[in-house]
């Protein structure tokens, strides 16, 4: 089998190549390429590291090895998309559609269509249920990054690989430990693929800019403060904005007039909502349920965490609308709503929060 193997020189790809080496495959090795690095102001996005420690990795395994350059399709694709989500208010999730797009798009077109599978070092797994693949989550309930797979297609899907999806992470440092990875010890990357060390609020100001608005409480209509711009801000976010007595959260935007609406205290009840509508929804093998009349029982996630949420989830004309069992904060427009089903067990796919 002919087996192309991304990996980023992280401990997590690197065990990947130790696993897939145990088990006899001779995998080709792809660093992908997607740092704005030519872009001016990128100049901090270095993967001189990455790649060392990549080369590394093919010389220690005895494996072939080839740097993959798609920052232009990254630009194109991605960037564009984070850019215009970001303006119009919304909130989105460039690394879940950087796997759709680049990891799993742009790479299968050009590099991947020539092998049997692609194997990653994200923690998730695969099962074969009713004659078809699934996408089923990980053993380490922490490192779960089936929320970030939650847009690939079918047809990507059944070529992947996840080596380490049955390792905890601690078992995946112990392994890279015992065999002398230079990667055992390094940090998870953390933040948006693409920007290295570049800051994320800096990027924003570098390509949407700046504009003076009002932070207004949102119970009283009370002008708290000023903020750059409205786009540096997100629904649930409680950090960053300069006012004293609080806790305050962003419970609301208005893009039009470049205002935030922010509430005080532990919990406001104005943060939390129980019903959360899914535009585009992407189920990743198939819908279970094509003639649905009632609601179903799921679970589901709004952002990365270990933690599944129940509730039930009905068809309302073009949207997939969920029905939390209990209030959850931080609702934002633009970001991915995860289904699972009840046993936590499979990634069903994921929608838009419209």
């Amino acid at each position: 089998m002919e087996i192309a193997a991304l990996v980023s020189g992280g401990v997590d790809s690197s065990v990947m190549l130790h696993l897939l080496k145990e088990q006899g495959y001779e995998p080709t090795i792809f660093y992908i390429r997607i740092g704005m690095k030519e872009k001016e102001g990128f100049m901090d996005c270095s993967s001189e590291e990455d790649i060392e420690l990549t080369t590394w990795l093919a010389n220690h395994f005895g494996l072939r090895m080839e740097i993959v350059p798609l920052h232009k399709e990254y630009w194109d694709n991605v960037m564009a998309y984070t850019l215009d989500a970001v303006s119009k208010g919304l909130t989105p999730n460039p690394d879940v559609m950087c796997n759709r797009l680049i990891k799993f798009g742009e790479f299968e077109n050009h590099w991947g269509k020539d092998f049997d599978r692609i194997s990653t070092g994200h923690y998730a797994n695969t099962l074969e249920k009713d004659g078809k693949v699934w996408l089923a989550t990980a053993k380490d309930p922490v490192k779960d990054q089936t929320d970030f797979l939650a847009q690939i297609t079918y047809a990507q899907l059944k070529k992947l690989m996840f080596p380490v999806g049955n390792l905890m992470k601690h078992e995946v440092r112990a392994i890279a430990h015992k065999v002398g990875m230079p990667s055992a010890h390094r940090r998870d990357s953390q933040g948006i693929c693409f920007l290295g060390k570049v800051n994320y609020t800096d990027f924003l100001r570098k390509y949407i800019g700046e504009k003076e608005g009002k932070i207004v409480e949102l119970e009283t209509g009370k002008i708290l403060g000023k903020h750059k711009g409205f786009w540096f801000h997100t629904i649930g976010q409680r950090k960053g904005l300069g006012l004293g007595q609080g806790p305050w959260f962003v419970v609301k935007k208005d893009t039009l007039e470049n205002i935030i609406y922010v509430s005080n205290g532990y919990d406001p009840l104005s943060q939390y909502g129980t019903e959360i509508r899914l535009a585009d929804f992407n189920f990743i093998t198939e819908n279970p349920w094509p003639e649905m009349q009632e609601p179903v029982r799921i679970t589901f996630k709004i952002r990365h965490t270990p933690d599944f949420t129940g509730g039930t989830i009905r068809n309302d004309c073009s949207h997939f609308v969920i029905t939390s069992d209990v209030p959850v904060p931080g609702i934002a427009a633009g970001q991915f709503g995860v289904l699972y089903d009840e046993d936590k067990k499979i990634c069903l796919g994921s929608g838009v929060i419209d």
